[in-house]
């Protein structure tokens, strides 16, 4: 059997496999700086093999960078050593749902999400910290030598802190908060599936520099639009203020840019009224010119129409041909001078548009507070500026289909889990969230910890119960099987103890405690999922506990997977499992009763399900 490895893969081992994959003669090795060999790429050969130039060393050259931008890759390439762990008394319907709220630092998160949801999520939405100088920033200690991050990488400080006040009296203002924010960019690209797209939320303060990260991470040809959204409808007197903001952009960037990265507005015939009738039924009447681009010549799209040429500067919408057929069908009127088309009900189709950038009727941020504090909390001001759930619709309407996955990682009040079940309720979609978020803690003085809310966690899952419970009051004969639930699953340390130890620290109760390599704390549940992580399985599949001959056995997917972590596991207990054919079976090292089980363990799985992949802890 193989052992599971038990941490996030290396990115920058990944990237080196590709491009080795891609060009095998540009991989060599080299000596460090310690005088170990190491691999490396030849950057002379790489440069022959793309036939471009391979820019080095202190030449000018168009680039966008800033301090620390080199170890901010590194963070985001770097492996960790944790897993998420399951909290069924914080869940809804832990046994039923499909939705995740995950607790912790979003780029460890994104991490341990890469196995199990690379390429699958649709759409990202995404509202970080907008940098205005008193927001507060994900702190990432570039202050640390590489080796003391990846020592300690996804370590709180001494006061439990990951969060910092960025004030823009500091001097690396734009240096932290790109520092933040890149990393967690390269991680996010890689969860998107080929045909899905990313929408973040920010204001005047860092739009430029997001967008030079996003085309570096995504692709210019992979913009998809700005979305520009009214915030507010008046505008506010602001101290020293010469404008007052109204509106705040939503960067849109698909992974790869394709048709099926947003869905076109559809005008349906439901949408449409019949105002004229006549002896063949009821018809609605369009206009058939459009503004002279000059592409055409007068020739071809500027001939008479019941004897009418197009007006100055027009040019008409179809050709000469189409146009003598519409007159012989006598489908052409004249209202107030100007050429129609008769459009008949019973031959109206639907029709696909572009759609617009300029977001008007998506909520503001009253609407959005009153939804969220009075309308669910009762409170006048329990968590601040709070995306509206319309704004969400939107964009998830139109990036989005029947079961999409869509994730957030940046959750706050959960406005846009909420929008999903929302959405779900009003076109019976089956839409799934994750929703990730740190746990920051609240304010002593806030509305909120007075409300009772120890950090922004707390606010984010009550809104969820809430928002679900009154979706499905309001609407109980058509919201019966809409999934409002939610895993919780929270960021932690490793399942498996750390078993490296000076020669100094042995002694003999050490040895007694590394007989097992499990951490004493941890539940047979908190392994399952870290085995779900590690075999890339859906961290929202359907769990089944059953007992095999006195033995806990978990059942996940329907049998793709069957884990057994009890003591003392004998041969009937891995004979009953093997004759369910499982894809994968796990259970722990140390798990089998004896030498004779041990022995014949691969024996009976040879004889009952031979494909099966075996695995240890």
């Amino acid at each position: 059997m193989d052992k599971l490895k038990m941490q996030t893969a290396n990115k920058a081992d990944e990237n080196f496999k590709k491009l080795a994959e891609l060009f095998p003669n540009a991989v060599t090795e080299t000596i460090d700086e310690n005088g170990e060999v190491v691999r490396a790429i030849d950057k002379d050969v790489l440069m022959q093999e793309i036939n471009t130039r391979v820019v080095d060393g202190n030449e000018e050259r168009y680039q966008f960078t800033w301090p620390d931008k080199k170890k901010s890759v590194l963070l985001a390439n770097a492996p960790i050593n944790k897993t998420l762990r399951p909290c069924r008394e914080e869940s809804v319907d832990f046994d039923n749902t499909e939705n995740l709220y995950i607790e912790g630092d979003n780029l460890e998160v994104l991490k341990l999400l890469q196995e199990t949801y690379l390429g699958k999520i649709k759409m990202i939405y995404i509202d970080p910290p907008y940098n205005t100088g008193n927001d507060f920033v994900y702190e990432d200690d570039f202050a640390q030598s590489t080796e003391e991050y990846l020592a300690n990488s996804g370590q709180f400080d001494d006061e439990g802190n990951r969060l910092v006040k960025n004030l823009d009296s500091n001097g690396r203002f734009h240096t932290d908060w790109l520092n933040m924010i890149y990393p967690r960019l390269k991680l996010a690209k890689d969860l998107l599936s080929d045909d899905g797209v990313i929408f973040i939320s920010i204001d005047d303060n860092e739009v430029d520099n997001l967008r030079k990260v996003c085309t570096e991470v995504f692709g210019a040809s992979n913009f998809v639009g700005c979305f520009l959204w009214r915030k507010k409808s008046t505008s506010t007197n602001v101290a020293n203020a010469l404008v007052s903001p109204q509106t705040d952009y939503q960067l849109c960037y698909a992974k790869k840019l394709s048709p099926a990265s947003l869905n076109r507005r559809i005008t349906t015939t439901e949408d449409r009224t019949y105002p004229y009738t006549d002896e063949f039924g009821k018809y609605r009447t369009a206009i058939i010119e459009k503004k002279d681009s000059g592409t055409y010549t007068r020739s071809t799209m500027k001939f008479p129409i019941l004897g009418q040429l197009p007006r100055e500067g027009k040019r008409w919408q179809i050709g000469e041909k189409t146009a003598r057929d519409y007159e012989a069908k006598n489908l052409f009127v004249i209202d107030n001078g100007i050429i129609k088309l008769k459009i008949y009900e019973k031959d109206d189709k639907a029709t696909f548009s572009a759609n617009p950038t300029l977001l008007l009727d998506c909520g503001s941020s009253d609407s959005a507070a009153k939804e969220t504090n009075i309308g669910l909390f009762n409170q006048s001001e329990l968590f601040t500026n709070p995306k509206p759930t319309e704004l969400l619709k939107h964009l998830i309407k139109i990036s989005t289909s029947q079961n999409a996955y869509i994730l957030d990682f940046f959750s706050g009040s959960a406005t846009t889990a909420h929008a999903v079940m929302q959405l779900n309720a009003e076109d019976s979609a089956n839409r799934k969230f994750i929703m990730v978020q740190v746990p920051e803690k609240t304010d002593e003085k806030s509305e909120a910890y007075k409300a009772g809310y120890q950090n922004i966690c707390e606010i984010g899952k009550e809104r969820i119960r809430r928002a679900g419970a009154k979706i499905k009051d309001e609407s109980p004969l058509t919201t019966q099987n809409l999934d409002t639930g939610f895993r919780v699953l929270k960021c932690d340390s490793s399942n498996m103890k750390d078993v490296y130890y000076n020669p100094s620290e042995y002694n003999q109760s050490l040895f007694a405690s590394l007989e097992d390599n499990i951490k004493e704390d941890r539940t047979p549940e908190d392994l399952l999922f870290q085995v779900m992580l590690d075999l890339g399985v859906l961290l929202s599949s359907k769990i089944e506990e059953t007992v095999i001959d006195g033995k806990k056995v978990f059942d996940v997917a329907d049998g793709f997977l069957i884990a057994c972590f009890d003591e003392n596991v004998t041969d009937e207990t891995i004979t009953a499992i093997a004759k369910q054919k499982p894809y994968y079976f796990v259970m722990r090292d140390s798990s089998m009763a004896n030498d004779s089980v041990a022995t014949n363990f691969e024996q009976i799985f040879a004889t009952y399900s031979p494909d099966t992949v075996r695995k240890v802890l």
